[in-house]
């Protein structure tokens, strides 16, 4: 399996579940009789990002993962959503880039030297990267988005989590 193959894919499911449950939370909102943009500033702690931020981040990592893997600029989003409309244009624009990561640019990503701006001095191999700083960053954002929404009661289930599944006929 190329890096392409566990990333980039399960990144962009992950992501369109996530843009699922912000539907999900605005419906909810919408049914209880309150304005859904409350869930964008909600969080679990005080000392935790809001459920803005960790869309945010959760959109960025994804990005990030696929430009640095692949050695290409990643396309700058400002910060600058505020509403669960934005969060949810905010997703599918990080979705659509996912799209245009053309699958051979990942030849040799293994390999390649990341840079990353906290590590002064230093690089991780792209492998390294993915498997001890990509994936475990982006699912922290999205299991606390997730968390966030079933928290402030949002019907949300492991299925809702999981999404659709990849079968074979048995």
């Amino acid at each position: 399996m190329s890096l392409y193959e566990a990333s980039v894919p399960q990144m962009k499911k992950m992501l369109q579940n996530l843009g699922r449950w912000l539907e999900l939370a605005t419906k909810y909102a919408t049914d209880k009789g309150f304005d859904p943009n409350v869930f964008a500033g909600a969080r679990l702690a005080p000392d935790q990002y809001p459920l803005t931020r960790q869309v945010q981040s959760s959109c960025d990592t994804a990005k990030f993962t696929a430009a640095r893997l692949t050695g290409i600029e990643a396309p700058s989003h400002p910060d600058t959503e505020q509403t669960m409309d934005e969060l949810r244009a905010r997703v599918r624009t990080a979705v659509a880039y996912l799209d245009t990561v053309d699958p051979k640019a990942f030849a040799g990503a293994e390999t390649r030297r990341v840079v990353l701006p906290f590590l002064e001095g230093q690089y991780m191999s792209g492998a390294d990267y993915l498997t001890e700083m990509a994936f475990p960053n982006f699912y922290f954002h999205v299991t606390t988005a997730y968390a966030i929404l079933r928290h402030n009661g949002v019907n949300l289930g492991k299925r809702d989590y999981i999404g659709a599944l990849t079968t074979h006929p048995a």
